[in-house]
């Protein structure tokens, strides 16, 4: 049976206090006051972008030198989860632009293709977006279909239609996997390409109309013949899979982290809403069959915190996460559910309207088990890694 690594301490510092506060008190004046909008329309102010990237947060991760705030894996972990309180689409926005659009150039890139890619995402300039998934190869990734063909000149043409793209519709940028070795029908034949998001014979697709996630843009990719050159190769050729796996290895502890900002919002609207509605003469708050409901909600939100805490501190020590990360996307997924659904237990009709968040918070809980790995894939790497089986 395989150890699973020791957690180190992940009691927060004042830096990490301080972006917390700040992020928050950004979510709460400028995002949360119009997220019903957002949701309604299907939409967002993209001058949103530009501010977030005033606050330092499009390139939150990103060394001072390459244009970034220069903060660390925890601190930005904790600003996906405040932006995610106040609008989850929003959330997600930022972590795929980071964890799987920024991070993987920063990590495999050359220091060419840094300088070139990564000050304009960290600046705001340009929006990530992460083009792994098709509509045949969700789970299993190493299906896809998409490929990336050699010409004379060592150059590439990448054709294939993309799925779930998120901030597809906007981005400037895609981390692009595809088959590059022909006669290959699995993992060992995909790479990683860096495309720009004006390159010719890209273009949107389908736009996806969800269930929840409305401020998050959703969208199918079409590649058609796309040119990219061998400068375009995100590590090495034929390792791209390493690549994709690896990245959703950081991603989930953001997906966790989206998934506790969503629980924390519904939980404190249950709160508030039970220490103000009376009956029978007093707070409802103060009925066992509502007090009881809270104080689990409390419970599973704080286990939650912790769990995705670890993943990040050992993430940001350098430690292996694998296991953990899929534990922590696992159980603050399920705790986002279950508290979303509770929380409009509690608000009784009024958690059914549209007139409270509650229902948002409801439909926006249930992909976080869904992407970056389902839940039924995380307990499948979990098990595997207990075992001491091969995680992939």
């Amino acid at each position: 049976m395989t150890t699973i690594a020791s957690t180190p301490q992940f009691a927060l510092t004042d830096d990490q206090r301080e972006v917390r506060a700040m992020v928050r008190e950004f979510a709460d004046r400028r995002i949360a006051p119009h997220a019903a909008e957002w949701d309604r329309g299907h939409t967002f102010d993209r001058s949103l972008y530009a501010e977030l990237a005033e606050l330092g947060l499009m390139g939150v991760c990103v060394p001072v030198e390459l244009g970034g705030a220069g903060m660390d894996f925890l601190s930005y972990v904790l600003a996906v989860e405040e932006l995610s309180r106040a609008d989850a689409g929003v959330g997600v926005t930022l972590a795929v632009h980071t964890s799987a659009s920024t991070l993987p150039i920063l990590h495999w890139g050359t220091e060419e293709q840094q300088a070139e890619w990564v000050p304009p995402l960290a600046r705001g300039e340009r929006i990530g977006a992460f083009a792994l998934t098709e509509s045949g190869s969700g789970s299993d990734a190493g299906a896809m279909r998409s490929t990336a063909l050699e010409g004379d000149d060592g150059s590439f043409r990448i054709s294939g239609t993309k799925q779930w793209i998120t901030n597809g519709g906007h981005a400037g940028s895609f981390i692009t996997f595809a088959r590059s070795e022909p006669g290959t029908t699995d993992a060992s034949g995909v790479s990683c390409f860096l495309v720009a998001g004006d390159a010719p014979g890209l273009s949107v697709g389908r736009v996806e109309e969800k269930m929840g996630l409305n401020s998050s843009n959703t969208v199918d990719m079409v590649y058609d013949g796309v040119a990219v050159t061998a400068r375009d190769l995100l590590g090495d050729r034929a390792k791209g899979f390493r690549i994709a796996m690896q990245t959703l290895d950081g991603g989930r502890i953001t997906i966790a982290a989206q998934a506790l900002g969503i629980a924390q919002a519904a939980f404190d609207l249950a709160a508030a809403y039970a220490a103000e509605r009376h009956t029978f003469g007093k707070a409802i708050g103060s009925h066992q069959g509502v007090a009881f409901k809270l104080a689990d909600m409390s419970v599973e939100i704080e286990a939650a915190r912790a769990l995705t805490y670890r993943a990040a501190a050992l993430k940001l020590a350098g430690q292996p996460h694998t296991v953990e990360g899929a534990q922590a996307k696992l159980f603050a997924s399920g705790v986002a559910r279950r508290v979303t659904g509770e929380a409009i237990q509690v608000l009784g009709g009024y958690g059914y309207s549209k007139e409270f968040p509650a229902e948002r918070y409801y439909r926006d809980a249930k992909i976080t088990e869904i992407y970056e790995g389902t839940s039924e894939i995380q307990r499948l790497v979990i098990a595997r890694k207990l075992l001491g089986l091969d995680v992939r």
